[in-house]
């Protein structure tokens, strides 16, 4: 059965960590914590990746427009 893109935001919620490209080639790695229909994201934990190291900034807000993608981030 194909799944809808917010079950599976659903399915990340509050338990595993999430890989959001940003534009302007910004990478920010947290987890979910809620969204809404415009893709604004909460994260907690969060950390920017730069140069393939992690940069803590700790709880995010993030406006949907400036999302390219959410991905569940691979262990």
């Amino acid at each position: 059965m194909t799944k809808r893109p917010m079950d599976i935001l659903d399915q990340v919620l509050n338990r595993q960590p999430v890989l959001i490209s940003l534009k302007g080639g910004r990478e920010i790695k947290g987890v979910l914590q809620g969204y809404d229909v415009h893709m604004n994201l909460v994260l907690d934990k969060a950390e920017e990746i730069v140069s393939g190291q992690a940069q803590s900034i700790g709880t995010l807000i993030i406006r949907g427009d400036n999302v390219i993608y959410i991905s569940p981030n691979p262990q």
